[in-house]
């Protein structure tokens, strides 16, 4: 239960700051995202690092459906949209397999 508490308050925290942002910058994440890449300074080395962690959520998300065409596309979703769809996706998982860390990290591979 405290994970799911967890995961739900780091949504809601991240669809806030997200709105708030895309508010006042709009949608133009994409220029500003890599833009600070490629300057080259901390906030470029902290985008990359986080380009690194969407890349192995996105990874992640479909090999534990055995990269079937349905676990690709939610690797993709895992991939674009970050946070605001994994941790969705981990409460569901959480939900669907009773909390079981096993079936929810291993998906299809859990023997």
């Amino acid at each position: 239960m405290g994970f799911r508490l967890f995961i739900g308050a780091m949504w809601l925290a991240l669809a806030a700051f997200t709105a708030a942002v895309i508010w006042r910058d709009g949608l133009n994440l994409l220029p500003v995202f890599f833009g600070a890449i490629a300057d080259g300074h901390w906030p470029g080395q902290f985008n990359a690092d986080f380009l690194s962690f969407l890349a192995l959520s996105g990874f992640w998300t479909a090999w534990r459906s055995g990269f079937s065409p349905g676990g690709l596309t939610l690797g993709i979703f895992a991939f674009f949209l970050g946070g605001g769809f994994l941790l969705p996706y981990l409460f569901y998982l959480s939900l669907r397999h009773r909390g079981d860390p096993a079936q929810m990290l291993l998906g299809v591979h859990r023997k």
